[in-house]
């Protein structure tokens, strides 16, 4: 058992006369973790990306709410009026009349 350690410890299991076979080993084993540290970069930009679109969708969101609020306030009729106050035009005393056009045959 010791014996066994030993030899592993010191590495004559890859200068032994049939180390190839675990050479070949060792190579796939590396090949392997290279593709999984590769896929979990992948798999972390990723993951980036979605939380910087998702804080781009909130801010998005909020601007959109805080435009159609601007918007509600700025359609109000009061708001119109002190709009067209301030350019010089005033609201009608008199109602509007509607025009009725008679068709002569």
């Amino acid at each position: 058992m010791k014996k066994n350690i030993y030899s592993i410890l010191r590495g004559k299991f890859l200068v032994s006369d049939d180390s190839f076979k675990n050479w070949r080993i060792i190579i796939f084993i590396s090949i392997l973790a290279i593709i999984m540290i590769a896929s979990s970069h992948s798999a972390d930009q990723k993951v980036y990306e979605i939380a910087r679109l998702k804080n781009e969708a909130k801010d998005l969101r909020s601007q959109f709410v805080d435009g159609r609020g601007t918007l509600m306030r700025l359609k109000k009729a009061s708001q119109i009026e002190i709009e067209m106050k301030k350019k010089g035009l005033l609201i009608s005393e008199n109602p509007p009349v509607k025009i009725k056009v008679k068709t002569q045959n």
